[in-house]
């Protein structure tokens, strides 16, 4: 497939790139020649990068944590284009998700501990926001940023007499390879419009 990444030169795109091109990937530098894009930058340059493609009519995954996408997700439908979008691409991390979802269902409270690199320019991290989400109590949510941290969260579950504790860590940003190539592989089975969360591919 031939693919536009923006954020190339990124943190996540300097491994993904790579990554991209030894699965058979082909990396294209616009649009014109594009069959999807993928889209790992900042928030405030997602959304319009989801619109040029759009316009150009191009499918798009986009992994750009903190990104407001509802509205070019209904320019997307309008369009009879898929929009990918999820808060993490590591499969640990969905699984970690799932199994939270899971746990609040037996524990009364609940808080979350997310921990990233000192760049990461949103917080609470998407990822914390999506497990809020899914637990569903409204727990609160901790943010941590420091330098020698990748991605890390853990959801502590306390009940009478005990605490559980489930985490996921991400030591490097090849962990989010295999969901990318999920969610390209799975792009054109998708319905047009925006789908959020790599649980809808599993």
């Amino acid at each position: 497939m031939r693919i536009l990444l923006n954020g190339r030169d990124g943190k996540v795109g300097s491994v993904l790139g790579p990554a991209l091109e030894a699965a058979g990937h082909e990396l294209v530098d616009g649009l014109a020649s594009a069959e999807a894009m993928v889209d790992f930058t900042r928030p405030q340059a997602a959304a319009g990068n989801v619109e040029a493609a759009i316009a150009a009519g191009v499918p798009g995954v986009v992994g750009t944590s903190g990104a407001a996408l509802e509205a070019v997700g209904e320019q997307a439908r309008a369009a009879g284009l898929p929009v990918f979008y999820a808060p993490n691409f590591a499969l640990g991390a969905v699984l970690m998700m799932r199994f939270a979802a899971e746990a609040a269902c037996r524990f009364p409270r609940a808080e979350i501990v997310e921990l990233h690199h000192e760049t990461k320019v949103d917080a609470p991290s998407g990822t914390a926001k999506a497990t809020a989400a899914a637990i569903g109590s409204r727990p609160a949510v901790h943010s941590v940023r420091l330098p020698g941290l990748v991605a890390h969260q853990e959801v502590l579950f306390g009940g009478p007499g005990e605490l559980l504790t489930i985490r996921h860590d991400t030591v490097s940003r090849e962990a989010f390879v295999p969901g990318v190539l999920l969610a390209l592989e799975r792009l054109h089975t998708l319905p047009p419009g925006l789908t959020v969360g790599l649980d809808a591919l599993l």
